[in-house]
């Protein structure tokens, strides 16, 4: 992994580059540590990392400035911070953890747990880069999600397609629990879905409430109807 870490006090910004190592081990590519929201804009726009480590108060700086507008991009974001009364806030743009000030090894290992399995706090937006413009699409606009290569195709419920740079893998761990892997090229929100088809084969399709037809496939199937049935 390429990890940024974002934090303007040496001391802390050490401890979190030492932890990390020692948590990470072998999967640790590089670890580049900067102070200011200017230079961590200037290394994310020229450099490609995995996984951005960042506090809220920088010099005075809102974190919150960089975190609304990387949310779009690729890689996945762990919050280290005492502004706790902002938690709800981060989540709510789809950071993977955040963890509060001071912490412990064991709370730093927990971030990287749910960074690798998913996290158990949903995204309510996605944030993308449309034209040169940052947009914030509400989650329950979004019909299902179509992947694309490194990227997702987000399909919202007027019709609309708009390109997400994360890829749909990514996606799904900040997703909440009703958009469902119905394929390995397709996240639905099950909500909207009406009926399941068998066909001959052991071919399957989604029926959504608008028309729109999703394949299913075989190993996706039984996790299909079982929330379907049971709402979980």
């Amino acid at each position: 992994m390429n990890i940024l870490i974002v934090e303007d006090e040496r001391v802390s910004a050490r401890r979190l580059e030492r932890l990390t190592k020692e948590i990470l081990n072998e999967r640790v590519t590089s670890i580049i540590c900067v102070e200011t929201l200017y230079d961590s804009k200037k290394y994310i726009k020229n450099h490609q990392i995995d996984v951005l480590i960042l506090d809220l108060n920088l010099h005075g700086q809102d974190g919150f400035t960089i975190l609304k507008d990387v949310v779009s991009e690729s890689f996945q974001t762990i919050i280290v911070s005492a502004n706790t009364d902002r938690a709800i806030e981060a989540y709510n743009y789809g950071v993977i953890d955040f963890v509060p000030k001071p912490f412990e090894k064991t709370r730093l290992l927990k971030a990287f747990e749910r960074l690798e399995g998913g996290t158990n706090f949903a995204a309510k937006v996605l944030v993308v880069r449309n034209q040169g413009q940052i947009q914030i699409i509400q989650i329950d606009r979004i019909k299902y999600l179509r992947g694309a290569g490194d990227y997702a195709e987000l399909h919202l419920q007027n019709g609309s397609v708009i390109l997400h740079n994360k890829s749909l893998e990514a996606l799904n761990k900040i997703l909440p629990p009703s958009f469902l892997r119905i394929h390995k090229s397709y996240i639905a929100d099950l909500h909207r879905i009406e009926n399941v088809n068998i066909y001959g084969g052991g071919k399957y399709k989604c029926i959504f409430k608008d028309g729109t037809i999703l394949p299913v496939s075989r190993t996706r199937y039984k996790d299909l109807i079982s929330y379907l049935e049971t709402g979980k």
